[in-house]
């Protein structure tokens, strides 16, 4: 066993070794970084076509209210077992939560059905989790607790799968945010551009939204759908009004509500564009210095429990072993 971790160490140590190992690491890090604007492209074209396909869905819809004909295929396609299994239960009236479908809108997900795996996720996963924790608890290793505190703990891990579902579409919500904050600046740059090189607003949404995609497919998408609804809504102010709802970003909707008063009362685009713009980078300016201003107390903790220990290490290191030498040397003397 000692000679394995002879061997071990002395391969380990290894300038060979060390280097074959660098270059690998190196040849890695080189083909992700390469591969990236690929798999981001093929992101962008998966999200694409979800626009797509809710831009055919309003077109439908569109032409059901010139026909008035309101029939099935209007709704989306989910799946069949999970809307009857959500409906015999009545899980919408039983989990119901006023701001699940602005989460959800919120979060990229569109349509009854991210609604209703909502709700079935959320019905079920607190007696998943549950009685997974009781049989954990009762039957694998107790953990030293007390029946009473056995059983708070199953109780505790029902309510975080209760809570469980919100969590996770709020974390994806925020992700959704931040990458729509960090390019909507440059988002509407492009689009003072394209207005006032006299294109329309629906033409400028979609010239953006393929411009923008390499910088944050989730403000492309947004983009996107807003043209197709520009395109099949009957009141073009709902338009701007859902994408200020989606997006749930205050730069966002200022814009929203300056497209909306320049729809309403024929005032130039161009100008309010402009000033948007300009309030939207001194916003993406005000929250770096934000977190440049809050970074030295985030930097405190890590700092103690690693870059001072290590210090410390550093330059009482050579002073011990100088000591254990003067020791050494008196000992011979003596």
């Amino acid at each position: 066993m000692f000679q394995d971790v002879a061997s071990f160490t002395e391969a380990a140590t290894d300038i060979t070794f060390i280097a074959g190992l660098l270059a690998a690491l190196a040849v890695i890090a080189t083909v992700i970084t390469l591969a990236y604007p690929v798999l981001t492209r093929g992101q962008l074209h998966q999200r694409m076509k979800s626009v797509a396909s809710s831009r055919d869905e309003m077109r439908r819809r569109s032409r059901a209210n010139l026909t008035k004909e309101h029939d099935n295929r209007l709704r989306h396609d989910t799946k069949e077992n999970v809307r009857g299994f959500v409906e015999r239960l009545q899980l919408q009236k039983l989990l119901e939560d006023p701001t699940v479908q602005e989460k959800l809108l919120q979060a990229g997900m569109r349509g009854p059905g991210p609604l209703m795996m909502f709700y079935l996720f959320r019905f079920s996963l607190p007696v998943v989790f549950f009685v997974a924790a009781l049989f954990f608890l009762f039957f694998v290793n107790d953990m030293g607790m007390e029946p009473q505190m056995r059983f708070a703990s199953a109780m505790g891990a029902c309510m975080f799968g209760f809570y469980g579902p919100n969590l996770y579409v709020s974390n994806i919500g925020q992700k959704r945010q931040k990458s729509i904050m960090r390019a909507f600046p440059d988002a509407l740059d492009l689009l003072l551009i394209c207005v006032e090189s006299g294109m329309s607003i629906e033409a400028a949404f979609n010239r953006v939204g393929a411009e923008i995609g390499s910088s944050s497919v989730e403000l492309a998408e947004e983009l996107s759908l807003t043209t197709a609804e520009l395109a099949y809504l009957q009141d073009r102010r709902m338009a701007f009004e859902n994408l200020g709802k989606r997006t749930n970003h205050p730069g966002v909707r200022s814009v929203a509500t300056a497209l909306i008063q320049a729809e309403r009362y024929g005032t130039p685009l161009g100008s309010a564009l402009r000033v948007m713009s300009k309030e939207n980078r001194e916003m993406r300016m005000m929250e770096a210095e934000k977190k440049a201003a809050s970074l030295p107390a985030q930097l405190t903790v890590p700092m103690i429990l690693f870059f001072l220990p290590v210090l410390f290490i550093v330059i009482l290191t050579p002073a011990y072993i100088s000591f254990q030498k003067m020791d050494e040397k008196g000992g011979n003397k003596g």
